[in-house]
C-alpha cells in the first residue's frame, strides 16, 4: 500500500511545483504523481545537435550545436526589437532571432556553447532559426545523441515548462517505488523494459531507440489490460446465468427461410450458421455482425429473431421465447416494426413497438404485452433500456448500429433471470484488429458480399459551376418516375454558412424542383410527424425528401434511387457512405451527387467517397484521415480513452495482446496467480466501473 499511497501524492507537495502550478496542471487532469507519470509525451524534439549546415531543410525540424560568435539587438522600423545571435557551427554559421524578447540578450555571451532547435529558413544565403528552443551546454559538455525533449499535450494556460517540471518531480518522487505490473515471464518473453526504466525513458529518453522501447512497453501493457478486461467481462456474463438454448433444426430453418422472398447469399448463409451454432449453446451468444451498407444485415437479424420466437420455452409449453431489436432512431425502429409486421403477417407472432414517441396509454399497453409474453418480437429504441420493459422469456437481443450504444447499454439489456443471446450489428466496417480491441468481448462475423442484382451507386462530385446541370439531370430522372433525397447538414443557418434545411427546402420548392412534390424531415420534428412524412415518401405521394442525416441509417425505400448531398465536405466519410446506401436498395442503379462549396479546392473525404463504393476500403481511409478515435472512440464503445495506444498504428500489437490475453485467461481466468496480482488490480481500477468487473475473483 505504501507504493500506492506514494503514487497518489498530490503534485503541489512535490519540490518546485507548488500550489499555483498545481492548479494549472489540474486543467489537464494532472493532480497526483500517478497522473503526471501517465501523461505521456505526444512528440519529442531533437536536441542532439547532430545536424550540420548541409543537413538543413526549410521547414524541417533540426538541432544545431555550436559556439556563440556574437550577440546583437536592434529596434526595427515598426518599433519591435530583434535579438540576433550568431552561432558558429560545423561548416559555417547559423543565426537565432527573437522578436520583442530583449530579456533573452542577457542569456547569451560570446564563447558559450549551445544547441538550438527549431525549423530553419533561408534568409538570403544565411540559415536562420526564429524563436528556437535553446539548450545551454555547461563547461566542457558536448551535445550528444541522448538529448530528446518531450513535448506534452497541453490545455489553455498550461505551458510545456509547467508539465516538464511536474513530470521531472514525479519521476524523482517515484524512483524505486513504482510497482511492476507485468510478470517477469512476460517482460522477458516480449523483451519489454521494466516499469521504472520505461517511465524514465518515455519522459527523458536517452536515445531514439529508447523512445520506441518505452512506448512499446506501455502500448503492449495497455492493450493487454484491455483484452483481459474484456475477457473478464465476457466470462462474468457467461457465468452469471445460462442463456436459453435455441436449436435451429432443418425444419425450423426451412420455415424461417420460407418467409423471405429471396435466396440468402453465401455470406448470409455462413453468418446464419455461425449464429445458429452460438444460440444452440447455453452460454450467451455475444456476436458482432459487421457488413457494408446493403449487405443484408437486417435479414440476418430477422432470421435470428424468428429462430428465437419459433422455439418453445419447454417441449410441452405453448409459450415461445421472445426477441428484441433496439434501433438507434425512432424512425428506424418504426421502419423495422413495419417490415417485421408485413413479413410475419398471418404467422401468429405479435410484433410490438416500444419508442419514446408513444402516448402513455400506448406505452402501458405495449409493456403489458411484453411482460405477459404475448409480444413475440419487440422493436424499440432507448426506451428498451429505460428500465420499464420486463420480458417474460427474452432469448435474443439484436442491437442495430452497435457504435451508437456501447458496452454499458448492452449490459442493461443483459440483466434478468437469464441472459439473452446478443447480436450487435454495425454498417461502419472496421478492421478486424480494431474490432477486437473495442469489441473484444464479442465474436466477429463479417458480411463481405452484396445481394445479387445490387449495383454500385454511381457517385459524382458536383461543384458550384455544375450545380444547375445537376438539378436539370435530377429533374429528368424524377420526371421518369424515380424518387430522390436531398440531404442537408444543418437544421438552422450557421456561421459556417452551411445550407439550412428550411432555406434549402424553400429554394428547391421554388426553383429547380418546383415541378415535384417535396417533403421535409429533420431531427427536431416529433416522431409521429417524421413517420407520417416518411410514409408519404414510401407510398409515392412525395417525389423528393429533403432531410438532415436523420435518414442516415437503415431507411429502406427501394424506389428512391437518386440522392443529392449538399455541403458534402461537412459530413464524415462513414456518414457519407451510410447516406449513399439509401439509394442502393433496389435493382435500379442509384445515383449520388456530393455537392461541394468550391469547384477546384481539394476535399479529401469527398474525393475518397466519390472514388470508391467499398465500405471496408472507405473505413480504412476514414481511419487514415481521422484516426480511430472518432470512429471507434470512447463515446461509441463506452470505454475510457486509451493513454498511449493507437488502434490504427498499433494494430499488430492489438492482435498480439489479444492472443496473449486468451492464453493467460485460459490458464487463470480469475487472474489470482500472485504474479498477476498487480496487473489484476490495475485492470479492476481502470476498467472495473465500465465493465462491471468488481465481483471478479
Amino acid at each position: 500500500m505504501a507504493a500506492d499511497t506514494s503514487l497518489s501524492t498530490r503534485l503541489e507537495r512535490l519540490p518546485g511545483v507548488g500550489t499555483a502550478r498545481a492548479e494549472k496542471l489540474a486543467k489537464l487532469g494532472l493532480v497526483t504523481v500517478r497522473d503526471a507519470l501517465m501523461h505521456f509525451p505526444r512528440d519529442y524534439r531533437d536536441f542532439t545537435g547532430a545536424h550540420s549546415l548541409a543537413d538543413l531543410r526549410e521547414g524541417e525540424h533540426a538541432s544545431v550545436a555550436g559556439e556563440v560568435a556574437d550577440v546583437g539587438s536592434r529596434t526595427l522600423f515598426n518599433g519591435r526589437t530583434m535579438l540576433s545571435v550568431s552561432i558558429a557551427c560545423g561548416g559555417g554559421r547559423v543565426r537565432g532571432v527573437w522578436f520583442n524578447m530583449p530579456f533573452m540578450a542577457k542569456r547569451f555571451a560570446a564563447g558559450m556553447k549551445v544547441v538550438i532547435a527549431g525549423q530553419p529558413r533561408l534568409n538570403g544565403s544565411a540559415w536562420e532559426f526564429a524563436h528556437p528552443e535553446v539548450r545551454w551546454l555547461a563547461g566542457g559538455e558536448d551535445a550528444h545523441a541522448s538529448d530528446w525533449l518531450a513535448v506534452y499535450p497541453l490545455a489553455e494556460g498550461v505551458q510545456q515548462s509547467h508539465v516538464r517540471l511536474a513530470v521531472q518531480a514525479a519521476l524523482g518522487h517515484a524512483a524505486g517505488i513504482c510497482p511492476e505490473a507485468l510478470p517477469d515471464e512476460i517482460l522477458v518473453a516480449k523483451s519489454l523494459l521494466p516499469i521504472e526504466r520505461a517511465f524514465r525513458e518515455i519522459h527523458c529518453p536517452s536515445s531514439r531507440e529508447m523512445i520506441d522501447a518505452s512506448r512499446q512497453r506501455f502500448v503492449y501493457q495497455e492493450l493487454l489490460m484491455l483484452q483481459l478486461a474484456l475477457r473478464m467481462h465476457r466470462s462474468r456474463q457467461q457465468r452469471a446465468s445460462a442463456a436459453p438454448p435455441i436449436a435451429v433444426d432443418a425444419r425450423l430453418d426451412s420455415r424461417i427461410r420460407g418467409r423471405f422472398a429471396f435466396e440468402f447469399t453465401p455470406a448470409q448463409k455462413r453468418v446464419c450458421g455461425e449464429i445458429a451454432a452460438d444460440m444452440a449453446r447455453s452460454e450467451p451468444m455475444n456476436r458482432l455482425l459487421q457488413g457494408d451498407v446493403g449487405s443484408g444485415k437486417t435479414a440476418i437479424a430477422v432470421y435470428a429473431m424468428l429462430a428465437a420466437v419459433g422455439t418453445r420455452v419447454a417441449p410441452e409449453s405453448p409459450e415461445r421465447y421472445q426477441a428484441a431489436i433496439m434501433a438507434p432512431t425512432e424512425l428506424l425502429a418504426r421502419q423495422h416494426h413495419q417490415t417485421l409486421s408485413r413479413l410475419l403477417a398471418g404467422s401468429g407472432v405479435e410484433v410490438e413497438l416500444l419508442v419514446g414517441g408513444q402516448t402513455a396509454k400506448q406505452r402501458e399497453a405495449a409493456l403489458g404485452r411484453i411482460a405477459d409474453g404475448r409480444a413475440g418480437i419487440v422493436v424499440g429504441t432507448q426506451a428498451l433500456v429505460a428500465g420499464a420493459a420486463r420480458f417474460k422469456h427474452l432469448a435474443l437481443v439484436v442491437i442495430d448500429e452497435q457504435h451508437r450504444f456501447g458496452v454499458l447499454q448492452r449490459a442493461v439489456l443483459q440483466q434478468g433471470q437469464a441472459d439473452p443471446h446478443t447480436l450487435v450489428m454495425t454498417a461502419t466496417p472496421i478492421p478486424r484488429t480494431i474490432a477486437h480491441a473495442v469489441y473484444g468481448d464479442l465474436d466477429v462475423s463479417v458480411l463481405d458480399e452484396q445481394p445479387p442484382g445490387r449495383q454500385p451507386v454511381a457517385t459524382y462530385r458536383v461543384g458550384p459551376d455544375e450545380l444547375d446541370r445537376w438539378w436539370e439531370f435530377c429533374g429528368k430522372k424524377l420526371a421518369a418516375g424515380r424518387r430522390g433525397y436531398v440531404v442537408v447538414p444543418a437544421v438552422e443557418e450557421t456561421k459556417r454558412e452551411l445550407a439550412s434545411i428550411s432555406s434549402a427546402y424553400e429554394g428547391l420548392a421554388n426553383g429547380p424542383l418546383e415541378a415535384f412534390r417535396l417533403g421535409l424531415v429533420h431531427g427536431r420534428m416529433k416522431a409521429r410527424e417524421k413517420a407520417a412524412v416518411m410514409e408519404e415518401f414510401r407510398s409515392g405521394a412525395l417525389d423528393v425528401l429533403v432531410a438532415t442525416s436523420v435518414i442516415e441509417v437503415g431507411i429502406d425505400v427501394p424506389e428512391a434511387t437518386i440522392m443529392t448531398i449538399l455541403d458534402a465536405e461537412s459530413f464524415g466519410l462513414a456518414q457519407l457512405h451510410q447516406l449513399r446506401g439509401r439509394v442502393a436498395r433496389g435493382a435500379t442503379q442509384g445515383i449520388c451527387g456530393a455537392v461541394t462549396s468550391s469547384q477546384a479546392d481539394p476535399h479529401p473525404r469527398v474525393d475518397t467517397f466519390v472514388a470508391t463504393t467499398d465500405g471496408f476500403r472507405l473505413a480504412e481511409q476514414d481511419l487514415q484521415l481521422r484516426g480511430p478515435g472518432d470512429l471507434v472512440g470512447t463515446k461509441q464503445s463506452g470505454m475510457p480513452p486509451l493513454y498511449l495506444a493507437d488502434l490504427l498504428r498499433d494494430g499488430t500489437v492489438v492482435a498480439e495482446a489479444r492472443r496473449d490475453a486468451l492464453e493467460i485467461f485460459e490458464r487463470d481466468p480469475t487472474l489470482n496467480d500472485p504474479a498477476l496480482e498487480r496487473l489484476r488490480k490495475l485492470i479492476l481500477d481502470r476498467w472495473g466501473p465500465t465493465l462491471g468487473l468488481g465481483t471478479i475473483g
